[in-house]
């Protein structure tokens, strides 16, 4: 949610943020709608305050003076009536219309329509060289017995999985690879609850704007997240929080829900794009004074956990046509995957200043001022993107799949996958 007073003395900064991010908003609707907003709220407001000094004059009148009072007040009551859902009805369309107003983005992001227009910010690490033509993740998962969709399509239809053998060991491993490597930098732990209420959803910006893509409960209207960035920005909602306190730093481990409603007709195949994954996700409320440096440093240990699996990849800076609505700049790291010979997205890092805290109300003291915290999220482990990246960058000839070093400990010093005894089910 932007700052209102922006909207009234700033509009042509939001137009031409609008104009930036492709999108078609009628900015001139929305001034148009919040200056009647403000002249209905005078008015109501000038004969509520007319009421009230009739009323308190009332008792000490004749009787005569009573009952021409008495009527005024019924004359001001009237109007009220009149004027009331008239300014509701105003308010419902100017929150609709406020509802869909993007951040503002950083002057560091490009300006684009989409992928196409995003930008190398750097590479890290070199392409792994194969003597033998790579395998994708669904043919390596398939001979190793390690990934089952068509039996997950029986029973929950397309784009689901079960992981097996190794591949269920090594979800675990991830996870607290992820873990271990978040806590010493003063990341609290959580399992954050994944069903959630409307306001959740609404406040943190995946609602209305992206409502098609998650899954909502029928009887108790409670809602699937797609991440744990909702119930950690949540966490907080409604409340003050003390300037020495900050930054308050999580990271929470979920099961996540995506419909996937615009993706048909990609990535079909094996587990890339499925409709539930886990994932660790890291997440920092901070002053605003201080938030891009911490913004850099939730990059820098993105980037730490994808090093340790020693995977190449690139790190691009978003365009303004291909962040969300609450981004005022974004991170994609992008890993490459031999076996489709391309980058596929595995995490990504946003900044999203204000955006998310004046949409939760959640604000920090700062020496007898009130003022909104910054709110910043990144993944720190998509399990099974991470899963399929050591797959395909893994793999060996004769068909079996190399452990990350870094992971090996996990797996009591195993090198090697497979490792474990398996009869074909």
């Amino acid at each position: 949610m932007i700052d209102l007073k922006i909207l009234q003395e700033n509009p042509e900064r939001i137009k031409e943020e609008v104009g930036k991010r492709g999108l078609s908003i009628d900015v001139n609707e929305i001034v148009s709608l919040d200056s009647r907003r403000r002249s209905l709220l005078v008015e109501i407001e000038g004969l509520r305050a007319e009421r009230n000094k009739v009323s308190q004059e009332i008792p000490g009148l004749s009787p005569e003076e009573r009952r021409r009072k008495i009527e005024d007040m019924r004359e001001i009551s009237a109007k009220l009536k009149d004027f009331e859902p008239i300014l509701r009805e105003t308010e419902e369309k100017l929150n609709l219309l406020l509802a869909q107003l993007p951040n503002f983005s950083h002057s560091s992001v490009p300006v684009g329509k989409d992928s196409s227009d995003n930008v190398i910010h750097h590479l890290w690490g070199k392409k792994p060289e194969f003597d033998f033509e790579p395998r994708t993740h669904e043919e390596i998962g398939e001979l190793l017995d390690l990934v089952d969709t068509e039996r997950a399509s029986r029973v929950s239809g397309s784009r689901f999985g079960y992981l097996k053998n190794e591949a269920a060991l090594l979800e675990f491993t991830l996870v607290r690879y992820a873990l271990d490597l978040l806590i010493p930098k003063g990341f609290v732990p959580m399992v954050p609850p994944v069903l959630v209420k409307e306001e959740a959803m609404f406040g943190t910006g995946f609602f209305p704007a992206e409502e098609t893509e998650y899954y909502a409960t029928r009887l108790d209207d409670l809602h699937l997240v797609g991440t744990a960035e909702v119930p950690l920005c949540a966490y907080h909602m409604g409340e003050i929080l003390e300037k020495e306190d900050l930054p308050l730093r999580y990271t929470g481990f979920s099961t996540c829900f995506r419909r996937e409603a615009g993706t048909y007709g990609k990535d079909l195949g094996g587990i890339f794009r499925v409709h539930q994954f886990d994932k660790v996700e890291i997440f920092i409320f901070s002053e605003p004074d201080s938030s891009w440096e911490e913004y850099e440093l939730l990059r820098e240990t993105m980037e730490e956990i994808m090093k340790g699996l020693g995977f190449h990849y690139r790190v691009m800076n978003m365009c303004t046509g291909d962040i969300g609505l609450p981004n005022a700049k974004k991170y994609d790291l992008e890993v490459w995957f031999p076996g489709q010979a391309m980058y596929r997205e595995l995490v990504s890092c946003s900044h999203d200043t204000d955006f998310q805290s004046r949409r939760l109300n959640i604000r920090y003291r700062d020496n007898g001022k009130i003022r909104f915290v910054h709110t910043m999220n990144s993944t720190a482990c998509a399990v099974g993107r991470t899963l399929i990246a050591i797959l395909e960058n893994y793999q060996q000839a004769d068909g079996t799949v190399l452990i990350p070093e870094i992971l090996q400990p996990y797996l009591d010093g195993e090198k090697t996958i497979p490792f474990l005894p398996r009869k074909r089910s």
